[in-house]
């Protein structure tokens, strides 16, 4: 099958398109014949490489993904072939006491598909059967594939883990990644009041264009102190800080008895935090990954019905990859980057 694969850690020039094995699906899982990829920014640190991660190299990357069942394994009456599918990139191999609690992302063999397990830049890909979810027949793979891991995470993060209400605040910290617009559309679907943090105006423009009821320039204020001051010096409920270099400014923004709200670290994963406002304001500090499958399909069934929208910045050719990758690191996106699969 053709596939993008790397054989070493690296830049984007690591990445290579051409032949791979094709997987075969185990008993209870499903290989998917693959139409549509999407980026996000944790296949530029698997591509990168850290202390400790062992791949079995060539290494397919890729989390997002959404197809056709290809060819059920034994024992999996569910799925048949043709069916058109999106992929649950957050799998666990193992039945414990989380996963009969209905917490299966927080199993103890648990691993997220392009990152230890082979990932979707590919013809094929090979998931767990209770990874895939039923595509309306009207859907796009793209947006499918779009939409999954990001929104997921979002949902998780915002809904289960930071229990946002209405009438709330939240600030999100970032305008125009594939979690951030998640995170906004469904701030504003919950009934909070959103304020967005950009880097330039295009990216507030698309903040705006998906609900944002204040849009705050950093590179033109203190994002902080304007967050602070639109509250009326009260501080908002909630932040959504996936960056974690700037967790000082988002604790100093939150009112008493706040939540941070952090799913990743694209800033890199070392934080510094004053220890005072966390004590002297009551904050908590919320982490989370991905989401359980039960929250999987409850998203997803906002997203098919029109609620919830993925936002793409632009798709391009499976062999194209190296320039997505180049694209995402440079932070140039507006939204997600898909990856087309062509038969």
């Amino acid at each position: 099958m053709k596939a993008i694969y790397f054989e070493k850690h690296g830049g984007p020039e690591v990445l290579q398109y051409g032949q791979q094995p094709e997987p075969k699906p185990a008993a209870g899982w499903v290989q998917v014949r693959l139409r549509a990829a999407a980026l996000n920014h944790a296949d530029l640190f698997v591509r990168a490489g850290w202390p400790g991660l062992r791949l079995r190299l060539p290494h397919v990357p890729g989390a997002d993904g959404a197809g056709e069942v290809a060819a059920p394994g034994e024992g999996v009456n569910k799925w048949k072939v043709g069916q058109r599918v999106v992929i649950n990139a957050s799998v666990c191999l193992e039945e414990d006491e989380f996963t009969r609690s209905g917490q299966d992302n927080l199993c103890r063999r648990w691993e997220l598909l392009g990152e230890t397990l082979p990932g979707t830049y590919a013809e094929y890909g090979a998931v767990p059967a209770e990874n895939l979810l039923g595509i309306p027949n009207s859907y796009p793979y793209d947006q499918a594939a779009a939409a999954a891991l990001v929104f997921l995470t979002a949902w998780h993060s915002l809904v289960k883990r930071g229990q946002l209400q209405r009438g709330e605040t939240l600030l999100i910290v970032g305008a125009s990644g594939g979690v951030n617009t998640a995170c906004i559309q469904i701030g504003k679907f919950l009934g909070a009041q959103v304020f967005v943090v950009g880097s330039n105006p295009q990216k507030l423009e698309l903040a705006a264009s998906l609900g944002a009821d204040q849009v705050i320039d950093r590179n033109k204020e203190d994002w902080s102190k304007a967050a602070y001051l639109l509250t009326n010096k009260r501080g908002v409920d909630a932040v959504v800080d996936n960056v974690g270099a700037t967790f000082p400014l988002s604790l100093r923004t939150l009112r008493k008895g706040g939540r941070l709200l952090t799913v990743g670290n694209t800033g890199g994963p070392k934080v510094e935090i004053d220890n005072r406002y966390i004590f002297s304001k009551h904050l908590s500090i919320l982490g989370s990954t991905l989401g359980t499958r039960a929250d999987f399909a409850e998203v997803m069934s906002l997203v098919f019905g029109g609620q919830l929208r993925p936002v793409i910045d632009r798709t391009l050719a499976l062999r194209d990859a190296r320039a997505a990758h180049e694209r995402l690191e440079a932070g140039e996106q507006m939204g997600k980057l898909v990856l087309e699969i062509d038969g």
